[in-house]
């Protein structure tokens, strides 16, 4: 055990959690782990920053630990971090559509939700 705790397996990596530079400087937190399912492969980490979201590949993804994760960027090469390739994927949730007017009975009725971001 380190003074920062067990390391984690990206699997276990929740979205909120800070991410920091090497020196331990947080940058933003995670947003969204990424994943090639079919092989079980990590990709990487969107990070929320104040600038937006950017893309952390696994290659600079130093550890992983419950309380945040250390990448092996510096300051300068955290603040060019590139945007994310792909759009966020949304799904539809046909429960949640609680409105009262037509249009929401309407969608009600044949399946049709609001559309929520899938995280």
């Amino acid at each position: 055990m380190t003074e920062d705790g067990d390391p984690i397996a990206y699997t276990a990596l929740e979205p909120g959690t800070p991410v920091q530079t090497r020196d331990g400087h947080e940058f933003g937190t995670v947003e969204a782990v990424l994943d090639v399912e079919d092989v079980d492969v990590f990709d990487g980490i969107v990070v929320k920053t104040s600038d937006g979201p950017r893309f952390v590949d696994a290659g600079q993804v130093g550890q992983i630990f419950r309380t945040h994760v250390r990448t092996t960027l510096s300051a300068d090469e955290a603040a060019r971090l590139p945007l994310p390739d792909q759009d966020p994927v949304y799904d539809a949730v046909a429960d949640d559509d609680t409105g009262q007017s037509l249009s929401d009975r309407f969608g009600r009725m044949f399946g049709r939700g609001k559309w929520k971001r899938e995280r």
